[in-house]
Formats: C-alpha cells, structure tokens, sequence
C-alpha cells in the first residue's frame, strides 16, 4: 500500500521552516541572542557553509557547486522516498524528514546565499559552557530522519531466504 504521507510530511517541514526562519529573520537582528529558558536560546545566524558550518570559507564557484551537490542529494532523497519510502512508515517518514529539511534548507542557499540558522543550545559545566552548533527546523527534521533511518534497518526483519 502506497502513501502520501511522507510527501505531506516534507511539505509541513518546509512550511514550518520557512515560517520559523522568516520570523526569527523579521523579529531578531542577525547575531541576536534571546534566552528563553537555561540551556535554550534563540538566535539569527547565517550559516554559510554546510553542517556545523563546515565548507564556510568557500567563494561564489564553491557555493555554486555547494548547491549542486545539494540539489542532487535532494533529487535523490525523493527519488529514494518515492521508490521505497511510500509503503513502509518508519523508513517514509524518515525520507519524508530528510527531504523537508534538505529543501528548506536548500531555499535559503537559493534566496540569500546562507541557512538561517536560530536555535542555541548549551550546558554550563563547571565555570564553562559547552555550545551546540546552532541550527534550525529543517536541520532538526534531517537529524531525526536519519536517526529513524538508522533505526529502521536494525528494526527490519531479515529477508527469508
């Protein structure tokens, strides 16, 4: 049985991505911090590389590039979703995940040339802090879609044979 319920899924991701980020975009100045609860605050940083900002420093061919492999990996994510997400919930949902973020993302890259990024997360250990990088919806989506990937194939029952 077939579903839509991971491309709907990827759709809420985008939409609640491009929601949050215009927000944190017209309601915070870029670099703003605003604490919301110990260990939880919102920003507005412009993330120009990729994951935990690697590959930040690159100039325009670099960043046309970026988006290419970028682009690819999403046509890929969907392809892969549509041939064998569709009919298995865990592993749809994960693709669905994936996809969403992957394409919110990829919005930003296209519009601004950066992910908005506006989730800082930390833990005080002793006199210091320790930061995560910060990130965003789509971020989030990616990172629990892989996670449910993950879990989906040591969860799948061996092929008979």
């Amino acid at each position: 049985m077939r579903t839509a319920l991971p491309w709907i899924i990827a759709t809420l991701v985008v939409i609640l991505d491009r929601i949050t980020k215009m927000a944190v975009m017209d309601r915070l100045a870029e670099g703003a911090w605003l604490p919301v609860v110990p260990g939880l605050a919102l920003t507005h940083v412009h993330n120009r590389g990729i994951a935990f900002s690697l590959f930040s420093e690159g100039g325009p061919l670099s960043r046309i590039l970026l988006h290419g492999v970028i682009l690819t990996a999403v046509v890929l994510i969907a392809w892969m979703l549509q041939r064998h997400g569709s009919h298995q919930l865990m592993a749809g949902t994960a693709f669905g995940l994936i996809l969403g973020g992957a394409v919110g993302n990829l919005i930003d890259r296209v519009l601004y040339g950066w992910v908005v990024d506006f989730i800082h997360v930390w833990v005080k250990i002793g006199d210091g802090r320790w930061s995560w990088p910060d990130f965003n919806i789509a971020d989030s989506a990616i990172t629990v879609g892989a996670i449910l990937l993950i879990l989906n194939e040591f969860l799948q029952k061996p092929a008979e044979g």
